[in-house]
């Protein structure tokens, strides 16, 4: 059976658990064993709701409605917030908390088979992306209360088939609600990229480059990599990468100097991302590309 939270339920609220032996029977079904149900629920304002797993064979989709939660999967955090889609892929170490002074609300659900990879990257999360932003969209908002139609049948198979086939709708349908809400919300790049060469010799935040397009910085950071297939901070850091080569390459300023030309008080510190960057020490770098 899948772990599910053991946040206490109220009554405005629903989770729906399948038990083990209908889902072997589901991973069995020719109708149902590519994409099948393990659970699914609508959380209302869930004060309160927390969860941690290290280990787990399912993908879980969340859509945050309402509120807010703070989320790591394999140690990188985020912010969750209304309008958010979330994947965490089967594998991936994870925990979420609702926030305590505005906690979300959410439609889940808990899903396996062989088509689950296939749906994670029809839906765009792919290359570390687990958040996409797409707003408000009442088409996903039918397709996830659809899973809970099938409640109080007494986990009568065709009931679950039924469930199952609008589980692999709501999937599918990911993609246009996504792109409504990327046409709406599309960073500008060239202004982005602008800001930064324009930039460069100082110490830019994300928040800095997410108030050119009016996203949250969480929001922006997501849309951007969605685009690009890197985090903002990262392109600016390969921008400054690339600058302090060409200043080896053309002057005899000290790495020192030149770190602070490019907004680093700590050269020690700058060098440390120069080599992940290059594969090679600044000084090595201007070594042997000067000889």
């Amino acid at each position: 059976m899948t772990r599910t939270s053991q946040w206490p339920v109220p009554p405005d609220s629903v989770r729906y658990v399948i038990p083990n032996p209908v889902i072997r029977s589901l991973s069995r079904h020719p109708l149902t064993r590519d994409l099948y149900p393990l659970a699914f629920g609508h959380y209302r304002r869930a004060a309160g709701h927390h969860m941690h797993r290290e280990q787990h064979g399912d993908d879980l989709l969340i859509h945050c409605t309402e509120g807010e939660a703070y989320l790591s999967v394999e140690d990188e955090p985020c912010l969750v917030s209304a309008g958010d889609l979330v994947l965490i892929p089967a594998g991936a170490a994870h925990r979420y908390t609702a926030a305590p002074e505005n906690p979300w609300t959410i439609h889940w659900v808990h899903y396996a088979g062989p088509l689950a990879a296939h749906f994670r990257e029809h839906m765009g999360f792919t290359g570390g992306i687990r958040v996409q932003h797409i707003g408000r969209q009442p088409r996903l908002l039918v397709d996830f209360n659809g899973l809970l139609s099938v409640r109080q049948t007494g986990f009568r198979s065709p009931e679950l088939v039924h469930v199952a086939n609008r589980l692999r709708q709501l999937l599918a349908a990911v993609p246009l609600s996504a792109g409504k809400a990327g046409h709406a919300q599309q960073p500008d790049l060239e202004t982005i990229h602008k800001f930064m060469h324009e930039h460069l010799s100082e110490r830019i935040s994300l928040g800095q480059l997410a108030n050119l397009t009016g996203l949250s910085p969480s929001h922006f950071a997501t849309r951007y990599r969605a685009m690009t297939g890197v985090s903002p901070i990262q392109h600016l850091l390969h921008l400054k990468v690339e600058q302090a080569c060409q200043m080896l390459d053309t002057t005899d300023h000290s790495f020192t100097r030149i770190s602070s030309m490019l907004g680093y008080d700590d050269n020690y510190y700058f060098s440390r991302l120069f080599k992940k960057v290059m594969g090679q020490a600044p000084s090595d770098y201007r070594h042997s590309h000067r000889h």
